[in-house]
């Protein structure tokens, strides 16, 4: 008999060859197989076009506890809310490819599971290696979102998160802006499904932690500072006018 699974770890996947031939992977489940716990790892791979796929298929060969998921392209938003659906654990975490931040933090969350809370995000500190550019385009965004979203958090885009898993079901089934089924063309971080995410979460009332995390800068051509800082304003103002035309009201009673 399968033995109930603690923890879904959820690492969404585009054109990921160098990150995975940097042994990323091989960090996860070095850390994963040294747990108690029952584990999974579903590897959500978002139409890459590179050979991430052939990659990724011959590290999981004989890995019990991982599973690529392949997903049409719909950028990270979606291709996270179809792995975080299709996993089976207690808890699920999704963390980027490139390990930015060591799985190994999420024993820091734990806790905060165990005081009830339902969501816990982490919070990178001091951003150590990003460009000083990158640093005060993320303080402006930071001033934003208090403002427009009124969000309490010092950082809502740091890809280290973590739900019950009957949270984030709550939490993705009423999302507007992302939600499963929408499509992208090209390379996107979609900055706002974090913004929506969490704007949902604190509106049903969901109890949200955030906590500190060791974070280091990894460069990716995948960023535009420019480019996503004006993505993710737009998508913050989306959601923001999906709630003063009463589109998330039905959703969120």
């Amino acid at each position: 008999m399968m033995k109930n699974i603690y923890l879904s770890v959820v690492i969404p996947a585009y054109n990921e060859s160098k990150n995975i031939k940097n042994g990323v992977l091989s960090q996860v489940y070095k850390y994963l197989s040294k747990q108690t716990y029952p584990w999974e790892v579903l590897i959500v791979d978002d139409a890459s076009s590179d050979d991430t796929v052939f990659l990724v298929e011959k590290f999981i060969k004989d890995k019990k506890g991982f599973r690529l998921l392949r997903e049409p392209h719909r950028g990270k938003g979606g291709t996270v809310i179809a792995g975080v659906l299709a996993s089976r654990g207690e808890y699920v975490l999704f963390t980027d490819m490139d390990q930015a931040t060591p799985l190994s933090e999420v024993e820091k969350f734990f806790p905060k599971f165990s005081k009830g809370y339902d969501v816990v995000i982490g919070s990178r500190k001091g951003r150590e290696g990003a460009p000083f550019v990158r640093k005060m385009m993320a303080y402006g965004f930071q001033i934003l979102r208090t403002v427009v979203l009124k969000l309490p958090y010092k950082d809502t885009q740091c890809g280290f998160k973590a739900f019950r898993k009957d949270a984030a079901c709550r939490i993705f089934e009423r999302m507007r802006v992302f939600r499963k089924g929408s499509s992208l063309k090209g390379a996107s971080v979609t900055a706002g499904f974090d913004l929506e995410m969490l704007y949902i979460a604190r509106k049903i009332g969901l109890q949200v932690a955030e906590v500190a995390v060791n974070w280091k800068h990894k460069e990716s051509k995948r960023v535009n500072p420019i480019k996503d800082s004006f993505e993710g304003f737009r998508d913050l103002l989306r959601v923001r006018m999906n709630a003063f035309l009463g589109k998330y009201k039905d959703y969120l009673d």
